[in-house]
């Protein structure tokens, strides 16, 4: 089971809410998105998200989208998701698969991946406090475009 975490830590499981306008582009190839990343000298931004997480939302619509409309490098990863994408190392796995491999339990979570398709900063399980996630966020972007060496 899946949780999506309110912003005071209080874990419920989300089952339905109208779908966003804004959107990321969901993961097909983890190692292209990087390899984009990387040629920009960006880290590559994952959110797993899970659908109708209200949580999930804010962080996409408030941080994720505007980043990627700035040139940031941003997928999307979906809890439950039956889509297939390609791993860092050319493994072939749902998105749901892929979510479990890397024992994410938590919506929203946001991970920086760098060369080799390491993490490079902190990952941001759950969406925090509203009134410190944007700090928290881009204290791990900009540790993360340290590691990639992006300015």
């Amino acid at each position: 089971m899946a949780w999506c975490l309110l912003f005071f830590g209080v874990p419920r499981v989300a089952f339905s809410a109208p779908a966003s306008h804004l959107s990321l582009p969901k993961a097909v190839s983890l190692p292209a998105a990087l390899q984009a990343a990387l040629n920009s000298r960006e880290p590559l931004v994952v959110m797993v998200s899970l659908p109708g997480c209200p949580y999930c939302t804010i962080v996409r619509e408030h941080h994720l989208v505007h980043l990627r409309a700035r040139g940031g490098h941003v997928v999307q990863v979906d809890m439950a998701g039956r889509q297939l994408l390609s791993d860092f190392d050319g493994q072939s796995l749902t998105h749901d698969a892929w979510i479990r491999q890397r024992q994410i339990k938590l919506a929203p979570t946001v991970l920086f991946f760098g060369p080799s398709g390491k993490e490079v900063a902190k990952r941001l399980d759950g969406a925090y406090l509203p009134d410190f996630y944007a700090a928290y966020f881009d204290e791990q972007y900009q540790a993360a475009r340290q590691a990639v060496g992006g300015r």
